[in-house]
């Protein structure tokens, strides 16, 4: 127990293919939380499904999330390392590394997307609460998660609460792209608004890791396009503050060079150590039997002229991922060729049944963020209107981020509107 949760940890032995059951079986990982006054109480249960892909549920410390403690007053909250992320059966360059051959990486990594984490899912609930249906809080991708939830095992399910992350249901990866490199072109508009003099030294830096003799504290070369990643984090709350301080600081004052600082910063942020799967697994959320997603960002990147790395003013890319990284990231490297066969792959399984949804009656109340850089709003209330009992609320009071940039006022919102309050 801390000051302020009662905390047990879960562990579930699951098939890694459950069209398998009696194949090889990974250890899923769960940290149930609950109110230290009511422990001993029965209370409903709160399945927490992080976004990613690739992410770890939040640890539950000092300062957790308003959202945290406000669930915790009405629930038990599960907290899931989803299958690949945190302590269920992490997938790492170490692990990666591992595998015989490409082959047989990619076809574990297959078995790392939403449709089996519905599947543990379910078998988690009916170990734990006597196989009857509970709420989900579904932040980013776990809000497209949940859309393969109420598609695969609605019955497991009494309410939804989505932030951010309401799929396209057929929007193909080129799709999705398309739409986002216009987002995150005006997301660098705003950053120069907002910070004008860091456009010159975006471009002081960026000048200076051209040549190639910049390597990062891991051995990493620092290039002009892994520079540009640092975009990603754009789309939160704190993102451009996040970006601005970092480059206030990338020049050492005495010799003009890049700071040490600046350099382990970039090495951390864009390294995907913690969260490799992100990188792997990103275009596959889109795949859904409709032919390869081909590096569907890359393709929809190079054919912008105003993104190029010699373009001025120099754009920070977003949530985009690209072959290149593969090669330059030593995280990502030992699952290079892997990552290469999925974004060939053609036969993926459908994510979505567009019926089930439609004839769906599971309460379902879902923010959208006007502004998001990540989920299209637009696709996110097209998606609202082709699923049965979703009530959207729309703002751009927040960014992605807004579950916990907020407080609890997001999730108490969401929560009465699943009840029929507001």
């Amino acid at each position: 127990m801390n000051h302020r949760y009662t905390i047990t940890d879960h562990v579930f032995p699951l098939p890694l293919d459950h069209h398998d059951p009696t194949g090889p079986r990974i250890d899923v990982f769960a940290r149930e939380v609950v109110d230290p006054a009511r422990a001993h109480e029965k209370l409903p249960w709160l399945l927490y499904l992080q976004g990613g892909p690739g992410g770890k549920s939040p640890r539950p410390i000092s300062g957790s999330p308003g959202w945290l403690r406000h669930a915790t007053r009405t629930h038990r909250v599960l907290l899931l390392d989803q299958r690949g992320t945190g302590r269920s059966a992490p997938v790492t360059a170490r692990a990666a590394a591992r595998f015989r051959s490409a082959d047989e990486l990619a076809a574990h990594l297959a078995h790392f997307r939403a449709d089996s984490i519905v599947a543990d899912a379910e078998a988690i609930r009916r170990a734990l609460c006597d196989d009857e249906p509970w709420e989900t809080l579904g932040q980013s991708y776990g809000g497209f998660i949940t859309l393969s939830y109420l598609s695969l095992a609605p019955e497991g399910l009494r309410r939804c609460h989505i932030t951010g992350g309401l799929p396209g249901l057929s929007a193909t990866a080129d799709d999705v792209y398309a739409l986002t490199y216009p987002r995150i072109r005006d997301k660098n508009a705003e950053f120069r608004e907002r910070y004008p003099d860091d456009v010159a030294r975006l471009r002081r830096i960026a000048d200076a890791v051209a040549g190639g003799g910049v390597r990062l504290p891991d051995g990493d070369v620092l290039t002009v396009r892994r520079l540009r990643a640092l975009g990603q984090v754009f789309g939160m709350g704190d993102g451009f503050e996040r970006v601005h301080w970092l480059l206030d600081e990338a020049l050492d004052p005495t010799t003009g060079e890049l700071s040490d600082t600046f350099l382990r910063q970039v090495a951390t942020l864009t390294g995907f150590v913690d969260n490799p799967l992100y990188a792997v697994l990103q275009e596959s959320i889109y795949a859904q039997g409709a032919g390869a997603t081909g590096w569907a960002a890359e393709r929809t990147h190079t054919a912008l002229a105003d993104f190029a790395d010699d373009a001025d003013p120099l754009l920070l890319t977003g949530e985009t991922i690209h072959p290149w990284m593969f090669d330059e990231i030593a995280g990502l490297r030992p699952f290079a060729e892997a990552a290469h066969l999925l974004a060939e792959r053609v036969d993926w399984a459908p994510l979505y049944d567009p019926a089930r949804l439609a004839a769906n009656r599971v309460p379902v109340a879902a923010i959208v963020y006007h502004d998001d850089m990540y989920v299209d709003a637009g696709l996110s209330l097209r998606t609202a209107r082709e699923v049965g009992a979703v009530r959207t609320w729309v703002t751009n009071e927040w960014e992605h981020d807004g579950v916990t940039a907020s407080g609890d006022a997001v999730l108490s919102r969401l929560m009465d509107m699943t009840a029929g309050v507001v």
